[in-house]
């Protein structure tokens, strides 16, 4: 900045006294500058107090001392000047105690009487361009921001809006500014929250929370809001900043995390998960009440057979109805959940009377045992419960959860369709299976089973044919241990699939030295459970190798299975069973006459025996309707291909009828008890 030479005042044109007067005295920061040199000629008082130096020291340092920018620097900010036309430059000023501040330098050369000065006016600004800056950021925030802000007066009209309000809530500016904020509120928000939300704002000058809010296409959102209060520097209110996002769908996310969390997704009912947090929560309320607390179990009755004939898709459908029902046989207060694949559990609280749940029960059992009607199919079901109370029978879930469990079981067993309370004697027989299941363990491993077989007659001839191999388990303390206890027990535990291995190795030596000694064609016939098929218990290609090394054909062998299993279309099933016929192994289908079996299923998988189940021979005499069961039966079974053989015969009354009737073979008491292999091969050579 070059002025005219005739233009630039002279010092020598005021008076002297004057200009030092003003110089020293003022309060403003006064600074004389060689702009040749940059040396500072002098300096006032308010100078010597700013950059905290003594006037001394600063006539005694150069301009270049203060100034932290560089000449470069420099010389660019008083390029920006000319160019903005301003009379004033900005710099950044160093203290004697390092601090840094912004100033505003305006400058004006004077004329001396030997040279030319830059008198120099300083203003400290930096508390000015720090409130600019914030400015300006809170500017960029609000602009800028993801969340809406909205700046209202005292009385709640809209003054200002940012860019994601109009993104959240579809509104422009000029639709909104000058409206009543309340506007946008949604019905779902009652009067009383808004007037609590009002109350906390005057009280406090700040809310948040979460409240539900209005788009302008009219749906619906959940925000999350944080009002704060304005006020002016007299303490009253200038103005109210809302700050709010759209969480709609994160509330959402949340929730169906939660009841996938707590909820079953079939039936819409409590998942285990959350039925144990609410026995929790009733044990601890029973404690303060002084009150009883039920708990049921209850297991649906032939389910699976449900789910095997008609197909899951109407087993799925069966339980969301049996769930329905069962909402509708307790209370709103009771608690309802699905813990199984068939099983339910309801927590019954605050019972003054344990008698009263049989009540409850009653009505239960009662609504499963009406036919549910799902898509075409009529079906009918029931329901087998165990009921445990609280605080009588046990103080813990875990207690309540086991006496409960053991009830229904009971229940189960002593013919289904009905229910049992727990009882000490439950818990008892409890701990005796508990216990047989760690010997069954111990002896698998000790080699504790042995096998009995049972002749298979030849009704024509009188001769031994076959022999079913029967598992027999002596304990070491408690003797002979029925099959119907432990074979069970092998079911539950997996057990069954060691078992069933070591039945079929042992029968098929044992066999093979009968068949070497007596006929080559003489058979074994071993009973397969559904759970080896089920659970892949059978290793096909060891047994097949194991009659191999044997050199014994498949024929020799009998798998015998029940009628549940043949109806069960599972690929895994219809696979094993193909797989025993294409290695020659024949195939019985034990208990005939007591299950579902139909005539197409005998044909597909290529049965070669039937078992007339001992329930029909029980009571056979001339004329009986037993008797024309067993006829129909055999008729039928030769019409297919099929041989016959009958079960629990013990009379010769029963094996002259079944044999007048084309009876192919029978077993039992009258031929002989399942013996020990040295006993059966007595009975073999004393056969005809």
């Amino acid at each position: 900045m070059k002025d005219d030479e005739s233009l630039k005042p002279s010092i020598s044109d005021v008076s002297e006294e004057l200009f030092q007067r003003l110089f020293r005295k003022h309060s403003s920061i006064m600074l004389l500058v060689d702009p040749d040199s940059g040396a500072i000629i002098d300096a006032n008082g308010a100078a010597a107090a700013f950059y905290g130096y003594s006037e001394d020291m600063l006539r005694r340092m150069k301009i270049g001392e203060i100034n932290v920018l560089t000449q470069q620097e420099i010389e660019a900010e008083m390029q920006h000047a000319l160019l903005e036309q301003r009379n004033y430059f900005v710099f950044q000023h160093r203290l004697a105690n390092g601090e840094v501040r912004i100033v505003e330098v305006h400058s004006s050369p004077i004329k001396t009487r030997d040279r030319i000065l830059l008198f120099s006016i300083v203003f400290d600004v930096t508390e000015r361009k720090r409130a600019e800056a914030s400015l300006r950021l809170a500017s960029l925030v609000y602009q800028n921001s993801s969340e809406a802000m909205m700046v209202m007066d005292t009385d709640d009209i809209i003054m200002s809006v940012n860019p994601a309000f109009t993104d959240i809530t579809g509104y422009c500016p000029e639709e909104v500014i000058g409206l009543h904020a309340g506007k946008f509120r949604s019905s779902r928000t009652d009067a009383a929250a808004m007037h609590s939300l009002a109350d906390a704002v005057s009280t406090s000058g700040c809310w948040q929370g979460e409240i539900w809010s209005r788009r302008k296409n009219g749906d619906e959102i959940v925000c999350r809001l944080t009002i704060n209060a304005v006020y002016n520097e007299d303490g009253t209110l200038q103005s109210r900043v809302c700050q709010f996002c759209d969480i709609t769908q994160e509330r959402q996310s949340h929730e169906l995390i939660w009841r996938k969390t707590n909820f079953d997704e079939l039936t819409g009912l409590f998942n285990r998960s959350m039925f144990l947090n609410r026995l929790e929560h009733e044990l601890k309320k029973a404690q303060r009440s002084g009150r009883n607390v039920a708990l049921l179990f209850l297991d649906l009755d032939y389910f699976k057979e449900v789910n095997d004939t008609l197909g899951h898709g109407i087993g799925d459908k069966l339980l969301q109805a049996v769930a329905r029902r069962l909402l509708h046989s307790v209370r709103d207060s009771d608690t309802v959940a699905r813990v199984g694949s068939d099983e339910f559990a309801v927590i019954i609280g605050d019972i003054v009377e344990v008698h009263s749940v049989e009540r409850v029960v009653h009505a239960i059992l009662h609504a499963m045992a009406e036919p549910f009607h799902v898509n075409t199919e009529q079906i009918n079901l029931s329901a087998s419960a165990g009921i445990t109370f609280f605080p009588a029978d046990g103080a813990s879930c875990d207690a309540l959860l086991k006496n409960a469990d053991q009830a229904m079981y009971v229940a189960k067993e002593q013919g289904r369709n009905c229910f049992r309370f727990f009882t000490a004697s439950m818990q008892e027989a409890a701990q005796v299976r508990k216990r047989l299941i760690a010997d069954l363990r111990t002896a698998l491993a000790e080699r504790q089973f042995h096998l009995h077989y049972q002749p298979i007659v030849d009704l024509k001839s009188g001769a031994i044919l076959k022999a079913e191999a029967l598992v027999r388990w002596k304990h070491p303390q408690r003797g002979i241990v029925s099959p119907a206890v432990f074979i069970r027990l092998t079911e539950e535990t997996g057990m069954i699939a060691e078992l069933g291995n070591w039945v079929f190795r042992e029968a098929t030596r044992q066999v093979a030295a009968w068949r070497n000694q007596h006929r080559p064609d003489f058979q074994v016939s071993i009973n397969v459970s559904p759970v080896q098929f089920l659970n892949r218990g059978i290793d096909h290609d060891a047994w097949i190798e194991h009659l191999r090394q044997l050199q014994m054909p498949g024929s020799n062998v009998i798998v015998e299975i029940t009628e549940g299993l043949l109806m069960d279309a599972r690929p895994e099933i219809t696979e094993q069973l193909l797989r025993f016929r294409d290695n020659g192994v024949k195939v019985a289908l034990d208990d005939f006459g007591t299950g579902y079996s139909s005539l197409s299923y005998l044909k597909k998988f290529d049965i070669d025996y039937i078992k007339i189940d001992q329930s029909f021979v029980r009571n056979l005499a001339p004329g009986s309707e037993d008797l024309a069961l067993c006829e129909a039966i055999i008729v039928m079974a030769h019409r297919l291909g099929l041989q016959v053989i009958a079960e629990g015969v013990e009379t010769e009354m029963q094996r002259t009828l079944l044999a007048n009737s084309g009876c192919d073979a029978a077993q039992g008491y009258l031929f002989s008890k399942p013996v020990s292999a040295e006993e059966f091969g007595v009975l073999l050579e004393c056969s005809v």
